[in-house]
């Protein structure tokens, strides 16, 4: 502009310079046009392409030309790669790393921060994790990956042994709250599936060890430890109130637990509400029923002080009262 200017201000342009100008702006019209045909050749192209990837998806899907609608071409497209994936959206939360990042970090402070958080070893958790990963598969979407099961696993356990809120809970571990709660429900469905016999009153050798060990400490014949517990939990609905609170003025649900000297959980019977007498949730229990028909203890007969005979039996507190 300062040339063209420079020059206007003379008396007039001489007849080599007009030449030279008309040259000149022939040549950037000429160069405007041609960048102008190929941009609009390549846009031509790569719709064509599109079209084409689109019309191979919606054949590999092996759908009647009928259906060919535009939500149904748009997500083949998006599935063929042909349209990059949408970015989440304000209904998806995003994830942050919280409370399962620190305990994917691999140091030495990492064994006491396992313990912390989710009560059991980093070896322990590897190997039922390991174990529970079959039940625990989660389906892929068009919006991101999705959770590990190891990541779900290690939130259901981190919920149990903190008993934090569910809202406080997916803030640690970055998830949504409609999937912790389905969290939870999976992974106490694939502890059950993995795990289904790994609960059980002992038989052969495991027997003869609980029965030595207790014998041991002055119980002869004795196969366990037998006591109940409360664990909180919101009041079913339609459900009366004052049966659900207990001695502690909790809303809870009675839960009673055999265990050996290892502190090993042998049988676990729950349900009840927090109102129910131990005794009585014992008597409306499998444990009791088997005990009554002769399943349950059937270890050589010894005799106790006071002059009983028996064959098996558990220990417990004065709450059950004396039972034959």
């Amino acid at each position: 502009m300062d040339v063209v200017s420079h020059v206007a201000a003379r008396e007039g342009l001489t007849e080599t310079e007009k030449g030279l100008l008309v040259t000149v702006l022939t040549a950037v019209c000429r160069h405007v046009q041609t960048t102008g045909e190929a941009r609009l050749r390549s846009l031509r192209r790569m719709r064509r392409q599109t079209e084409v990837a689109m019309t191979r998806a919606m054949a590999d899907s092996g759908t009647p030309p009928v259906s060919w609608d535009a939500p149904f071409l748009m997500a083949n497209a998006i599935v063929a790669g042909v349209l990059p994936r949408e970015t989440p959206r304000w209904w998806v939360r995003r994830r942050t790393g919280g409370t399962w990042e620190d305990l994917s970090i691999s140091d030495d402070v990492t064994t006491d921060y396992y313990h912390e958080k989710l009560r059991m070893s980093k070896e322990v958790f590897q190997d039922i994790v390991a174990a529970c990963t079959p039940f625990l598969h989660r389906q892929v979407t068009h919006y991101r990956q999705p959770l590990q099961p190891d990541h779900i696993f290690a939130y259901a356990l981190y919920r149990w042994a903190s008993g934090e809120t569910f809202d406080s809970g997916t803030c640690s571990f970055g998830i949504g709250r409609a999937t912790d709660i389905k969290a939870v429900r999976d992974v106490t469905d694939a502890i059950l599936a993995a795990y289904l016999d790994i609960i059980g009153m002992p038989v052969g050798r495991h027997q003869r060890q609980v029965i030595r060990a207790f014998g041991a400490k002055g119980f002869p014949n004795c196969f366990g430890a037998i006591d109940c517990t409360h664990v909180y939990v919101d009041k079913p609905a339609n459900a009366p109130a004052e049966d659900y609170f207990d001695r502690k003025q909790q809303c809870s649900i009675v839960a009673q637990v055999v265990v050996d000297l290892e502190k090993r959980v042998l049988d676990v019977f729950c349900g009840y509400p927090g109102t129910v007498h131990d005794a009585r949730v014992l008597w409306n229990s499998s444990l009791y029923r088997r005990a009554m028909t002769g399943t349950l203890f059937n270890a050589e007969p010894v005799i106790l002080l006071g002059g009983v005979s028996t064959t098996g039996y558990l220990l417990g507190d004065n709450g059950y009262g004396p039972m034959k």
